[in-house]
């Protein structure tokens, strides 16, 4: 057994089959990969890891099966899933996901080619594991599998508690130790038990507070634009030369220190790179809500939102490169769906929560496009953006015509 010191449990107690794996190259490569990625250019202390998050993930679970009475080897495949859960995460964390996925068609819990072959593999053989079905619970199969990734999975809980330690913000604050108290399989279904309607709304509510404040942070969004960015011309090729550049299947095995050295290596990217380096970051140029954004603009693949860019550039009379369009996903709100107990029957929590559409309707609110450019570009940037895109917007425009509208943005700056 082993007792490592971590900040947000104390003492984690690490023995069996994750013992083992706990020195694979596998897992150790997610020391180098940050939990935020860039919110770190928000807030400097948030530089934890995948790996304390992985710990931590591993001894929430191994609390939640001791609480659901589950014990031998189906225990020990969790506790394996669980450590392992997140080593298909490229650098930068969730910053790049969709890029990878763009080029690969995998996400970072497709982990089966991972865990079938080298020495995680021969670990969990040892243990009379099979790789495969440890990555079916990594991906949330079957009914443990809602232990390791699901609306009340103890990933959640650990991540919420542990971002907002490190960033020093409170909303993420949860009761995990309760959260994992009161886990009741129902049905094969999991659930909270009896009374844990306000246990259950927490975890949203965290989510919710945090999402702004810390993971969507108008500044963390601008570095995580332009780190995409500058990923994609690296994937695209470095210095006119095929040979020179990236393949995306090496880069998912990238960690962060791999990629900003790739980036600086190539006079494609080097720039990209440097301005990243020196917090150098584009401006907003537009800020609009969801209510003035036309659907075929939210709903928008990658090609057409790259064509827009270009057509903004062409009419800002700017280079190609100079604006990126940042359009996020519509608001959801999966933690909605997690299951409570109430007069004895199981019931989604949007069912039973009046605060769930509270909640939702917040998330609308809070939904922005952006559309960057560097400092001195923003403001004719901001003029073609808003006539090429067709925005109805009135104010939206962060520059010098409403000064008023970028003061209320920036309420959310911490540098």
């Amino acid at each position: 057994m082993k007792t490592i010191k971590d900040s947000v449990h104390d003492h984690i107690e690490v023995a069996g089959v994750a013992r083992e794996l706990l020195d694979t190259a596998t897992v150790q490569r997610l020391r180098h990969v940050r939990q935020l990625g860039t919110v770190d250019l928000v807030y400097p202390s948030a530089n934890h890891t995948r790996f304390e998050h992985s710990l931590g993930v591993f001894h929430l679970a191994d609390r939640a099966l001791s609480q659901l009475g589950i014990e031998g080897r189906q225990a020990e495949r969790v506790r394996a899933a669980a450590l392992l859960h997140d080593v298909g995460h490229g650098p930068y964390s969730h910053n790049l996901e969709a890029l990878v996925h763009r080029r690969t068609g995998k996400f970072h819990d497709d982990v089966d080619e991972l865990l079938s072959t080298g020495e995680v593999a021969t670990i969990l053989e040892a243990h009379d594991l099979d790789p495969d079905r440890i990555a079916g619970l990594v991906a949330g199969e079957g009914r443990l599998g809602q232990l390791v990734s699901g609306e009340l999975d103890v990933d959640r809980m650990d991540y919420l508690v542990r971002d907002a330690h490190h960033t020093g913000v409170p909303y993420g604050t949860v009761d995990h130790g309760r959260l994992v108290r009161e886990l009741r399989f129902v049905d094969d279904e999991l659930a909270l038990a009896e009374g844990n309607v306000q246990t259950a709304e927490s975890l949203l509510l965290a989510r919710a507070l945090m999402n702004p404040t810390v993971y969507s942070h108008p500044v963390a969004r601008i570095g995580k634009a332009m780190l995409r960015r500058a990923t994609e011309r690296l994937l695209d090729g470095g210095n006119g030369d095929e040979n020179s550049s990236i393949d995306a299947e090496a880069l998912r095995r990238m960690d962060d220190h791999d990629l900003l050295v790739a980036l600086r290596s190539h006079d494609r990217t080097a720039a990209d790179a440097a301005r990243l380096g020196r917090r150098d970051l584009y401006k907003r140029a537009v800020w609009a809500e969801l209510r003035d954004t036309p659907d075929d603009i939210v709903d928008a693949d990658h090609a057409t939102v790259r064509e827009w860019e270009r057509a903004i550039a062409d009419q800002a009379a700017v280079d190609a490169g100079d604006v990126i369009l940042d359009v996020p996903a519509r608001p959801s709100m999966t933690e909605s769906s997690s299951r409570v107990v109430v007069s004895g029957e199981i019931r989604p929590l949007g069912r039973q929560s009046t605060l769930v559409e509270a909640l939702n309707t917040t998330q609308r609110d809070q939904w922005r496009l952006g559309v960057y450019a560097p400092g001195d570009a923003t403001e004719q940037v901001g003029t073609a953006a808003v006539s090429v895109l067709g925005l109805d917007i009135d104010g939206t425009l962060v520059s010098d015509v409403r000064p008023g509208i970028h003061a209320t943005l920036d309420e959310f700056s911490t540098e």
